[in-house]
C-alpha cells in the first residue's frame, strides 16, 4: 500500500514531487538573487569576497537583507512543507484536495518571494501569500496527526 502511494502513478505523489521540485529550484534561485544583490550593491560579508581594496565588509545593505529575510522565510516554511506534504501523501488523501493544497503552497511561496524580494509590493500582498501557504501546510499537518492518532 505504501509503495503504491509513493509511486508516480499516484496523482497525489506526482503533484507533491512536482511542487517540491519547483520549490527546491525556487530556494536555489534565492541564493542566486542574494548574490546578484550583493554584487549590485557591492555588499560583501567576507573580506576575501571584496573585489577592490577600496571596498569594506558590510552587513547592513537593505536590499541584500530583504532578500536574505525572504530566503530565511522560505527555509522556515518550505522545509516543513517538504516533510508534512510527504507524510500527508501517505494518508491517502483526496487527490483533488491534496493537489490543490500543494499548488496553493507552491504558488503562494513564489508569490511571497516576488512581492517581498523582487518587486516590493505593500501589504497585505506578502501577508496573504504567507498565510495561504501556512494555512495549507497547517491543514496537512493536522490531517497527518489525525491519521496517526486514530
Amino acid at each position: 500500500m505504501v509503495l503504491e502511494l509513493l509511486s508516480l502513478t499516484n496523482p497525489v505523489f506526482k503533484s507533491y514531487t512536482f511542487w517540491a521540485g519547483v520549490l527546491v529550484l525556487k530556494m536555489l534561485a534565492m541564493s542566486m538573487l542574494t548574490a546578484v544583490q550583493r554584487f549590485k550593491t557591492k555588499t560583501f560579508a567576507n573580506p576575501e569576497d571584496l573585489m577592490s581594496p577600496k571596498l569594506k565588509v558590510k552587513f547592513d545593505d537593505p536590499n541584500v537583507e530583504r532578500v536574505r529575510r525572504a530566503h530565511r522565510n522560505d527555509l522556515e516554511n518550505i522545509l516543513p512543507f517538504f516533510i508534512v506534504g510527504l507524510l500527508y501523501t501517505l494518508t491517502n488523501p483526496s487527490a483533488f484536495i491534496a493537489i490543490n493544497l500543494f499548488r496553493a503552497v507552491g504558488i503562494s511561496r513564489i508569490a511571497h518571494t516576488l512581492v517581498y524580494a523582487v518587486v516590493v509590493v505593500p501589504q497585505p500582498a506578502r501577508a496573504l501569500s504567507f498565510f495561504v501557504a501556512l494555512g495549507a501546510t497547517a491543514y496537512m499537518a493536522l490531517q497527518v496527526i489525525l491519521a496517526g492518532a486514530f
